[in-house]
């Protein structure tokens, strides 16, 4: 298959490169300074013990037809991704791979049902720049269908794909994406403190308000009657346990969790965002249970207070301190 990969951050930049090396055809779609970046000079992985360097062609914008196009944009960017290259999108299949549950209805509106994938990314990396990035862990990437029946066309797509990654092919991929949403409902916190994931839930306080956060953010979405399904290698207990289990036990295992993600420092998908100076996806992940809970007239005062604590970082470009933040959700001991 000719693939195309729209989006060459910290994921896109990951599956171009790894695609390439696997001997993949593939180009990667970016804005003008990162692809005059990778032009010239390759897109450089920097893992935990190596770097190397892969050289992929890379564009402003899609030039023509593809078998399958891959969006890699973060969910606020990707109603102007698609428009910047709709052109050439009307016969190809189509997959998401963004954070949150909203991905596949934005291009759903433009896209036929029987020819958008959808599909949920647990491999980690970090944007350090155009044509740089580091690779932070493995892990799996679950593709299927959000409005149709898996067919001929989703195996296909995953034939392609496992030269180069672990694929698993899911025939409930939304239920997974609100899973998914839980594991990166943490990204919120180290977003206010402008610290990584390590060194942010080295702090037992706030280890204690990413449970509270969970709690109240679970509590609306089993109130919705939403099915929630197990990821591959991530039970669905590993959520739902937290939730139950009292606070402080919850914390250590926050903790224990996150501060052994990855031997170098990762920053959350939120936090990376407003680094770049950009829009984060805040709305679509806390945001989105704050949005589930009007629907249903409930509240979700404790999510609703970060997505506005997240939206003052990106607008004042000024991060909280640990204290301050202790301070808004009363986590002072």
């Amino acid at each position: 298959m000719k693939i195309a990969v729209i989006g060459a951050g910290a994921i896109g930049s990951v599956v171009a490169a790894f695609l390439k090396k696997s001997g993949r055809d593939i180009i990667l779609v970016g804005k003008k300074e990162q692809a005059d970046a990778i032009n010239s000079g390759g897109i450089k992985i920097s893992y935990p013990d190596k770097e190397e360097v892969v050289n992929v062609k890379v564009m402003t914008k899609l030039d023509k037809e593809y078998d399958l196009v891959i969006f890699t944009t973060k969910t606020q960017d990707l109603e102007d991704a698609y428009q910047h290259n709709n052109e050439y999108l009307d016969n190809c299949l189509v997959m998401t791979t963004q954070n949150g549950v909203q991905g596949d209805s934005i291009l759903g509106v433009h896209i036929e049902k029987e020819k958008l994938l959808s599909s949920i990314v647990m491999f980690g990396s970090t944007y350090l720049g155009p044509g740089e990035v580091i690779f932070n862990f493995d892990g799996d990437w679950i593709i299927g269908k959000p409005y149709t029946q898996l067919g001929p066309d989703v195996h296909k797509v995953a034939d392609e794909l496992k030269s180069a990654f672990k694929i698993v092919v899911s025939n409930n991929i939304t239920g997974m994406k609100w899973l998914k949403l839980f594991v990166n409902f943490n990204n919120c916190i180290p977003a206010l403190v402008g610290k990584s994931m390590q060194e942010t839930f080295s702090d037992m306080s706030l280890c204690r308000l990413s449970v509270r956060l969970l709690k109240e953010g679970f509590e609306i979405v089993k109130k919705a009657n939403i099915d929630i399904i197990s990821l591959p290698n991530f039970p669905i207990e590993r959520i739902s346990g937290l939730a139950k289990m009292p606070e402080e036990q919850g914390a250590a295992i926050i903790n224990k969790t996150l501060t052994s993600l990855s031997k170098v420092p990762l920053y959350g998908s939120i936090l990376q965002s407003i680094m770049r100076k950009k829009t984060s996806e805040i709305d679509f992940i806390n945001g989105e249970v704050v949005r589930l809970a009007t629907q249903i007239q409930e509240k979700a005062d404790l999510n609703d207070k970060v997505v506005d604590m997240v939206h003052d970082v990106e607008n004042k470009g000024r991060f909280y301190s640990v204290e301050e933040v202790k301070k808004e959700f009363n986590l002072i001991n």
